[in-house]
């Protein structure tokens, strides 16, 4: 794979061409082989939220308001992006590719004391073909080498050498989570442009849904979805750090 042209590209246009470029893959896992358990937690959210249909079953105007979002985030508009990204702003950041300095574009992001905690790419194939997973390993690449940067500049701490960066990819409400284990030696290779020699796995679930043919038109909208979705959620938060 030493062959393969690498290139400045920003994070957005990223694609599996440039995850064989890095030397990166990606392995999905079974929920107990992922999250490390074999009973997924209990969802800690306001328990009418697992049994309302509809917005106009929420008694609470927070939980209307999540309900509301959630039946956007269903229904994009062909031409536009969904409401996927009404939960948190975009955060740009910088990427160091190929000796160049491009921009990793998150559609969501948790920052705690400045430090990127997770990154959230939303699938946008009803807008173009592009693929949000190449996308998200960009992104968590970019967060990491900005928050060594910040380590030391701001912080005066030594850089990490390495981090498990929590990542999910959306379609409408249905998501995919993504463990990117993320080393200095990744970023100085992505930021030099020269092949890897040591690969990289990054691993992924897939929530286990009652429909599995439906999750992308299912969403969490049904009650059953919704159970499980949330609990991988509640599961998720121990890599969120």
């Amino acid at each position: 794979m030493t062959e393969l042209i690498r290139s400045a590209k920003s994070g957005s246009n990223w694609t599996s061409h440039e995850l064989a470029a890095y030397n990166i893959v990606v392995e999905y896992q079974n929920a107990a082989t992922f999250f490390g358990t074999d009973n997924l937690p209990q969802p800690t959210v306001n328990p009418a939220i697992l049994t309302a249909t509809s917005p106009d079953d929420a008694t609470d105007d927070g939980d209307y308001y999540l309900l509301r979002t959630m039946d956007l985030a269903m229904s994009p508009a062909p031409a536009e992006e969904s409401a996927v990204d009404d939960f948190a702003d975009k955060e740009e950041i910088p990427l160091i590719i190929c000796g160049e300095a491009r921009h990793a574009k998150m559609d969501v992001c948790i920052i705690d004391q400045n430090e990127i905690l997770l990154v959230v790419q939303e699938d946008k194939r009803h807008l173009d073909s592009s693929d949000p997973e190449p996308q998200l390993i960009a992104e968590a690449i970019a967060a990491f080498a900005a928050n060594n940067q910040t380590r030391q500049r701001t912080l005066n701490q030594p850089p990490l050498n390495s981090k498990v960066m929590a990542g999910i990819t959306m379609k409408g409400t249905a998501p995919i989570f993504y463990k990117i284990l993320v080393t200095a030696a990744l970023a100085g290779s992505v930021a030099s442009g020269v092949y890897p020699q040591v690969a990289t796995t990054v691993y992924a679930h897939v929530p286990n849904v009652p429909r599995p043919n439906c999750r992308w038109s299912e969403g969490m909208k049904p009650l059953d979805n919704r159970q499980v979705i949330l609990s991988c959620y509640e599961a998720f938060r121990q890599f969120v750090n």
